[in-house]
């Protein structure tokens, strides 16, 4: 078994410690600053620049394919900018959004992993609107992750991350928003991934029950605001796809109980693959 863990660590530099006394072979981080010195030799990350790409913005953290432990090997496969890259290169709408990996497992088939970051966009400033959004983000996450699509059904590859959309539903049951939010998953499916988490049992319902969240939802929340905590958060932000043929030995976890939850933002998503 290989147990990977998903986390949008926000930047928290004491994230990494975090990283570094749990059990997991591979870590899919988002928003992650450089580990600190004097424990970064105890990590193996891909080698891509800490910065995520924007004319005029200060962001000198990325998401990153970390590996955690020597049972797994690991392949990394470099990103390039869309202008950059040559056919059959990982081409990256937003470099720093999107980090990828092969993963060679000590018994089993190796397997693809990526961690995805959609950040927050603004409409043009022709709209007067003060909306923030971040589907279109996550379509280009998915229009990036094709590339690594090469067979209508036996590819094997995992995605994990922060998305900022939600799941069944829109802010506030809005059905314009849940209408927008619903295309990413379909898009997934028509690439052929399933949605594999996390959902409840898997992690704990918000409580008490937001208005917003429909009944049914087994959604769990992996996100709080500044003015929530781990015991009040109330949306799930953080989310798991698998290749249909490896969907079924995947088991996905959201470590969101406020006495696990560390020192994110976000809760730490596990996920092991038999």
């Amino acid at each position: 078994m290989v147990r990977i863990i998903a986390w949008n660590i926000a930047r928290r530099k004491d994230a990494w410690r975090y990283l570094l006394d749990s059990d997991a072979d591979i870590a899919l981080v988002q928003e992650a600053v450089p580990p600190p010195a004097h424990i970064a030799s105890k990590f193996d990350v891909d080698p891509a620049p800490w910065r995520t790409a924007g004319a005029g913005l200060n962001r000198p953290w990325r998401a990153a394919v970390v590996r955690l432990s020597t049972r797994v090997g690991v392949q990394w496969i470099e990103p390039k900018p869309i202008a950059d890259a040559h056919p059959r290169e990982l081409a990256v709408s937003r470099p720093g959004t999107l980090a990828a990996a092969i993963l060679m497992p000590p018994s089993g088939q190796a397997f693809v992993v990526a961690s995805m970051y959609a950040p927050w966009e603004k409409p043009h400033g022709t709209t007067g609107s003060g909306w923030i959004y971040a589907d279109a983000s996550v379509h280009r996450l998915i229009s990036d992750l094709s590339a690594l699509v090469g067979q209508e059904t036996r590819h094997r590859i995992l995605a994990a991350g922060d998305l900022n959309i939600l799941h069944g539903y829109g802010e506030g049951g809005s059905d314009y928003w849940s209408c927008r939010y619903a295309t990413a998953f379909s898009r997934m499916r028509a690439l052929g991934f399933s949605f594999v988490g996390p959902q409840a049992p898997a992690g704990r319902h918000p409580e008490p029950w937001p208005d917003e969240l429909p009944r049914e939802s087994n959604n769990v929340p992996t996100y709080h605001t500044s003015h929530q905590t781990p015991t009040t958060a109330t949306r799930q932000l953080d989310f798991v796809f698998a290749s249909n043929g490896l969907a079924d030995h995947v088991r996905v976890t959201a470590l969101n109980e406020p006495e696990h939850w560390g020192p994110s933002d976000h809760c730490r998503i596990v996920i092991d693959v038999a």
